[in-house]
């Protein structure tokens, strides 16, 4: 007969590991909410961006080499 493990026990379990996983592996979580963060910040310049008049593709690489 195999051994079970009901439900709680398993979701014990499971906690335990991903408190370990993320103590040892704190860089991890910095990633996951640095990205997270990220995703925010795009989105929101996406948003901003389709309220504004459009720019001509010249005119934005002037911007980068320093050309107004």
């Amino acid at each position: 007969m195999e051994p079970s493990i009901n439900q709680e026990q398993l979701k014990n379990v499971i906690k335990t590991a991903l408190v370990e996983v993320l103590e040892e592996r704190q860089d991890l979580l910095y990633d996951a909410i640095e990205d997270a963060i990220e995703d925010v910040a795009f989105a929101r310049a996406i948003e901003e961006g389709e309220s504004t008049e459009l720019v001509e593709r010249e005119e934005i690489f002037k911007l980068f080499e320093g050309k107004s």
